[in-house]
């Protein structure tokens, strides 16, 4: 390990070239965007260790992180990714998904609906929430 053994997170995020500046790191720390060890965290000043778990909700997708190191400075990518593990299951294949909604019953069409099949699924949705 190099230097101190506790950073700041939106530090850490921004070295970790996981988001492109600490005020976007802060943003997303106060959105309730990270998690510190399973626990939500809203402060960008709260002070990680390697050995922390992050999990990082970045758009649609969550990454899950362990923090190896502290880093130093914003180096380049590949002194970035020796900072952490990432611990993130592999998203399904399409193979997979496609399977999965088969299995629930789910058959896709083979056009798309014209206008009067549109409107017939549009009225059977809105009487269904009625």
């Amino acid at each position: 390990m190099t230097g101190a053994v506790e950073q700041r997170i939106d530090k850490w995020l921004f070295f970790a070239r996981i988001v492109k500046s600490r005020s976007l790191a802060q943003k997303l720390v106060l959105a309730s965007g990270v998690r510190v060890n399973r626990e939500k965290i809203d402060n960008a000043a709260k002070l990680v260790r390697p050995g922390d778990v992050l999990t990082i909700t970045l758009g649609r997708s969550v990454k899950v992180l362990k923090i190896l190191d502290p880093g130093q400075r914003r180096g380049p990518a590949p002194e970035a990714q020796v900072l952490y593990e990432d611990l993130t299951p592999p998203a399904p294949k399409p193979e997979e998904k496609a399977a999965a909604a088969v299995e629930a019953g789910y058959t896709p069409s083979e056009h798309p609906p014209n206008k009067r099949e549109r409107r017939a699924l549009d009225r059977l949705r809105w009487d269904g929430e009625s």
